[in-house]
């Protein structure tokens, strides 16, 4: 009992003479704490309006619980199996090839030597970034029409002009393509800060060993970047139903439904547009339970198999 005693007062007196030595750090937090506190955790408590006929007339208060129906009524729907399709292969195709582009866009700017060319390479990647959704899909809905500039190169080398977004076959593509033009700059920024970190001295070690570019690129600075990779790839897999339904409304139409509907935009449409509060928070909440799934799933892996995780 003496022990716990003693221990707990040096915890005490520890936490007393750091926060009097950080006093002004620990007042810097504070606002980021209120912000998540409102807008982060505070929000949560609506969530049980998923197991509820949610009624705005009446409240939370006052509505009546329901249970599981939501979630029910959402596996049992005709068009369940074709959303979480859908999702799922845009989520992967984007990981498949939207996730390595920055990690390979990072590592040939490493090899650059020419400071100029190299800066002039990483502002025009970066602009795209800060392109407006809506602009970013009226380009990509003026490019891919029957007149437009990808119909006209089809037509240049023997192909047929059509408006693409017109057939299903293309618009994982278009979609994927798009993301990775919009996206590859600027997430490489963290991929060149983790590799200006790098000991530059095993480098200069390895040219004294003869090894070549490339081998200092697969025995120093991929090792070097692996810890990032696997925490960015586990945060990603964290987000893997998370298609965001802002592009998808802005390029999609009735034509390609059976490829292009994913769950953020059918909880928009049930949600917003049919007023179904309830069951729109029901499949939100599903989304958000595999997404969790997932990110403990890679991080388990990632922390057997790299020694690199989250948590």
């Amino acid at each position: 009992m003496k022990v716990n005693k003693l221990q707990g007062i040096s915890w005490k007196r520890v936490l007393a003479d750091d926060f009097a030595l950080n006093k002004y750090k620990y007042l810097l937090i504070i606002p980021v704490l209120v912000y998540f506190a409102l807008f982060a955790y505070k929000p949560m408590y609506g969530l049980i309006i998923a197991f509820m006929d949610y009624r705005p007339n009446l409240g939370i208060a006052r509505s009546s619980w329901v249970g599981m129906k939501h979630f029910i009524a959402f596996f049992n729907d005709v068009y369940f199996g074709r959303l979480l399709r859908n999702t799922l292969s845009i989520s992967l195709l984007n990981i498949l090839f939207g996730f390595p582009a920055p990690i390979i866009l990072a590592l040939l700017l490493n090899e650059i030597r020419n400071m100029a060319f190299k800066k002039t390479v990483q502002t025009i990647t970066y602009m795209p970034y800060f392109i407006s959704m809506v602009v970013v899909s009226s380009l990509i809905r003026t490019y891919t029409t029957s007149n437009g500039i990808f119909s006209q190169l089809a037509v240049l080398f023997g192909g047929e002009g059509k408006n693409y977004l017109m057939y299903t076959q293309y618009f994982y593509p278009i979609y994927v393509i798009s993301d990775i033009w919009q996206g590859i700059g600027w997430n490489s920024i963290i991929y060149l800060a983790a590799l200006a970190g790098i000991d530059q001295e095993q480098y200069e070690a390895a040219r004294i060993d003869g090894a070549g570019r490339l081998r200092r690129m697969f025995h120093i600075t991929l090792p070097n970047l692996m810890p990032t990779i696997m925490v960015l790839f586990i945060l990603r897999m964290g987000g893997i139903l998370n298609v965001g339904f802002e592009k998808i409304i802005l390029l999609y139409n009735e034509g390609i439904y059976e490829v292009a509907d994913v769950i953020s935009s059918y909880v928009y449409r049930r949600g917003i547009l049919n007023a179904a509060f309830s069951y729109a928070s029901a499949v939100g909440l599903f989304n958000s339970l595999v997404n969790v799934f997932f990110l403990v799933i890679a991080n388990t892996l990632s922390k057997k198999y790299t020694e690199s995780s989250l948590f």
